[in-house]
């Protein structure tokens, strides 16, 4: 039996199960959304599959991103998510989960939603791109430069032009699976 065909960084677990399930299928789901922004601005600096392997820890740290519950952290709830070594422990990225909790809230406050809003950077469609080789896919876009810009003014932090394209391929906004990657076709047929 032939293996499957994948995008060359997901090779082992964790990696292998999020990209076969989760990566690049778009999100709609506010929760979710809130998910991967915190987690993609906890990754900054640190590997993929670092962030994956604390993903049930974050879960359980951070309310399960409920980004109602997050906007109320004050300093004792503070203090615990840098004790708790089931996360990443730094002051500046867990400062960023708190106020980026709130900055999420105002953005569905104004918009609705905040899928309503970050859909917006790509015209409400998945940009469905074609790569055959992984140096072929950016880092960075304008469309990510803008959102990164957008993002910075409502008072979110850990979402610089990087940080937003990866959230961008983790949400589904760009499929930038490799076109002989089994989960090219499968992906690029959800919306």
């Amino acid at each position: 039996m032939r293996e499957k065909s994948r995008c060359h960084w997901a090779g082992e677990e964790p990696n292998t199960t999020y990209h076969d399930l989760e990566w690049g299928v778009p999100q709609h789901d506010d929760r979710a959304l809130f998910e991967f922004l915190i987690l993609e601005g906890a990754q900054a600096g640190l590997s993929w599959t670092t962030i994956l392997n604390k993903r049930v820890g974050y879960r359980r740290a951070f309310h399960n991103f409920d980004a109602h519950a997050i906007a109320r952290y004050g300093a004792p709830q503070v203090k615990r998510l840098l004790a708790n070594p089931a996360i990443v422990r730094n002051r500046l990225k867990v400062a960023a989960a708190v106020e980026n909790a709130r900055a999420f809230l105002a953005v569905q406050e104004e918009f609705g939603s905040f899928d309503a809003y970050i859909w917006r950077f790509v015209d409400n469609r998945p940009r469905q791109n074609a790569w055959r080789l992984p140096r072929e896919v950016p880092a960075r876009t304008a469309e990510s430069d803008t959102m990164s810009k957008d993002l910075k003014k409502r008072g979110f932090r850990f979402v610089g032009s990087t940080i937003c394209y990866a959230y961008m391929q983790a949400t589904g906004m760009v499929n930038d699976h490799l076109v002989e990657c089994f989960r090219y076709r499968e992906v690029k047929r959800t919306r």
